[in-house]
């Protein structure tokens, strides 16, 4: 079997990225071949060997050739501009929605959205990475949450956590960092001074900054701007408590298996799939909610054994997420839309 993945893709960096390269790896693994296609462009100095051959901003002719040349063609979140090749060839298109096709976070579609979803009604199949996106979607899907990467994020099982609340992630408003600094302010009230290491840049750090100075945080709070995934891994084994603060809601949340995985406890938004990444290791908060977080921070920071407690399901909860295991996951459904089992 031929599958040709269409995806957001490396040098650019995130979830949908981080899951893309997991599955095309497990597929290769499992004997299926495998091409990555991308709207993401890459000059010569970024270049990156794969196990499989990865097209960055390909020509019409030579987009259409590819699709010609596999069987199964996927888009991993529903792309108007890539969509147009099985105009002319006939293959089956599997759909994989990671997100709600939203313009902000009230959850307006614009006509280009409703598009996307018009045409994922008419897909072979639709596979959704959580129930939330599926209900918010209203298409039926199958589910299928998201791997998360084993080989770097593991729990070391270190006993001395010297730091306490870690965020890791682009620094963009959605992303809610600014929500978590004045949560921190919240607890220096309370008389609680945890120190937050915020991993991750973007252009929503001197706002940032600003903020942390103007509520005089400064000592408390530390960035480390972007670093290697293995120092990103060791990093986390040293935090106690990971915050994933989204304004928007999240199509899932990767971010939180990879924490949970590194042994930290989660605190994440309600809203959306966050909490499906979470499982039973950690506690939600309604989004953008500062009072509430700095309430679930401040049971986390005086009760170690609700961490404890916590944690103690992560094993059971990280097992669902092995990327071997989603990638057959994946296969299944290819093979039931394909005819080919």
């Amino acid at each position: 079997m031929k599958l040709l993945l269409h995806t957001r893709f490396y040098p650019n960096t995130g979830g949908i990225e981080t899951v893309a390269s997991l599955l095309a790896h497990e597929w290769i693994a499992a004997g299926v071949n495998v091409s990555v296609v991308t709207d993401v462009a890459a000059d010569a100095n970024r270049q990156m060997r794969f196990p499989f051959p990865v097209y960055h901003c390909p020509s019409a002719m030579q987009f259409l050739q590819l699709v010609r040349a596999h069987d199964v063609f996927i888009h991993f979140n529903v792309s108007v501009r890539a969509i147009w090749p099985l105009l002319f060839v006939r293959r089956p298109f599997i759909a994989v929605h990671h997100g709600f096709y939203v313009i902000n976070e009230s959850g307006h579609r614009d006509l280009r959205e409703n598009v996307k979803l018009f045409i994922a009604q008419r897909a072979t199949e639709n596979i959704a990475v959580s129930e939330s996106v599926a209900r918010t979607i209203g298409i039926n899907c199958k589910i299928i949450a998201n791997p998360f990467e084993r080989k770097f994020f593991q729990d070391g099982k270190q006993q001395d956590r010297g730091g306490d609340l870690v965020f890791l992630g682009r620094l963009v408003s959605s992303k809610g960092v600014a929500v978590l600094i004045r949560a921190l302010k919240l607890l220096k009230n309370r008389n609680l001074t945890p120190h937050l290491t915020i991993i991750g840049n973007g252009p929503e750090r001197p706002v940032l900054e600003k903020l942390i100075r103007n509520l005089q945080l400064k000592d408390q709070v530390g960035f480390t701007g972007a670093i290697a995934t293995a120092k990103v891994a060791e990093l986390l084994r040293m935090h106690k408590i990971m915050v994933v603060p989204s304004v928007w809601n999240e199509g899932f949340g990767v971010v939180a298996l990879e924490g949970i995985a590194c042994g930290c406890v989660v605190v994440g938004s309600s809203g959306g799939g966050l909490p499906e990444a979470l499982g039973p290791c950690g506690l939600t908060f309604p989004n953008g909610d500062v009072t509430a977080l700095a309430d679930r921070l401040e049971q986390l920071l005086k009760n170690d054994q609700l961490a404890k407690e916590l944690l103690s399901h992560a094993d059971s909860h990280l097992e669902k997420h092995r990327p071997e295991r989603i990638a057959q996951e994946y296969l299944r459904v290819i093979c039931t839309a394909t005819g080919s089992c």
